[in-house]
Formats: structure tokens, C-alpha cells, sequence
């Protein structure tokens, strides 16, 4: 049910109401597809997020990421620092299962300014081209450690289907 094109999620949640939540909490998820709500203060000004892939066993892969966002999709790049291996975890899992999910958070000990932000797409692995070098140009806008150290390796482009957001 969850990320389903025709609404059915955000209608059930809205017709549960405050049953939906049995401990008195506020669950108000929305979900929204929109070009305008990827693009959110939140989302943009974030610094860091989550990258969940799928290995090839179908088990979860959770990486933190930096990325960069244009239209509807996000960009993370490999970047220049130490990694055991050249070939990495989250490109592979990503070229064999594209499905992936993206999790940018904020936490406080205040927890009534706690908010998360859902992306769930799909992911394509640049290795080379103009769509790769404009996404390396976005995330050196963002990052400045990019324009001392431009990433050398793949980029990874998620094409966002969807976006879920909570905060308190």
C-alpha cells in the first residue's frame, strides 16, 4: 500500500483519522509527488541523509550520503575519501536493484521541532557524461570541500517516485 501513484495511502490514513494513532501521538503522514514539495526548505537546506539499498541476499545496505537535488531527482556522488574497496556496496546493490530509498532527518532534544523526510525512486549509476558532470557541478555548489576535492568515482542519480514527510 505504501507509495501507491493513486492516492489510496494518504485517503486510508485520512479516514482513520485519530484512531490511527492508538497512543494519542500525531501521525499526519502525507504523501506528496509533487515537483514543489521535493523541493521543500528542509530538503534542500539538509546536509546529510541516508541511502537504503538492497544487496544481493535482500538485505538492507544503510549509508550516510551528501547529494544535491534538480527537478526530481537527487544526486550523491563517490567521493575521494578512503573507502576499503574501489567497487562499492551501495553502486553494485544499486546497478542490480534500482529500487532505493533516501532518509533525511532532523533531531533535537527539543522533540517538538523533530522532522523526516521520506524519498523513495529509482536509482541509475552514472559513470560518465553531461547528466554526471551537471550533477558534480551541483554538489559543488552545495559542498565546498567538492571544489578542493571534485569526486572522481560514479554518481548516483535518484529519480524520486515518492516523498513521505513527518514532523512533530
Amino acid at each position: 500500500m505504501l507509495g501507491r501513484p493513486d492516492g489510496v495511502e494518504a485517503k486510508l490514513l485520512g479516514e482513520l483519522g485519530d484512531t490511527a494513532d492508538a497512543l494519542g501521538g500525531r501521525a499526519g503522514a502525507v504523501v506528496r509527488q509533487d515537483h514543489t514539495e521535493v523541493h521543500g526548505a528542509r530538503l534542500t537546506a539538509a546536509r546529510v541523509a541516508r541511502l537504503a539499498t538492497t544487496d544481493p541476499d535482500g538485505r538492507p545496505h544503510l549509508v550516510p550520503i551528501v547529494f544535491a537535488l534538480e527537478g526530481e531527482t537527487l544526486y550523491s556522488a563517490v567521493d575521494r575519501k578512503p573507502k576499503r574497496s574501489s567497487k562499492l556496496r551501495r553502486i553494485e546493490n544499486a546497478r542490480v536493484r534500482p529500487d532505493v530509498t533516501i532518509l533525511v532527518d532532523h533531531y533535537e532534544e527539543d522533540w517538538g521541532r523533530l522532522w523526516w523526510i521520506r524519498l523513495r525512486g529509482r536509482a541509475r549509476v552514472l559513470d560518465q557524461g553531461e547528466e554526471r558532470e551537471r550533477a558534480l557541478m551541483l554538489l559543488r555548489d552545495k559542498y565546498p570541500q567538492y571544489r578542493s576535492e571534485p569526486p572522481n568515482g560514479p554518481v548516483l542519480a535518484v529519480d524520486v517516485t515518492e516523498v513521505r514527510e513527518w514532523a512533530s
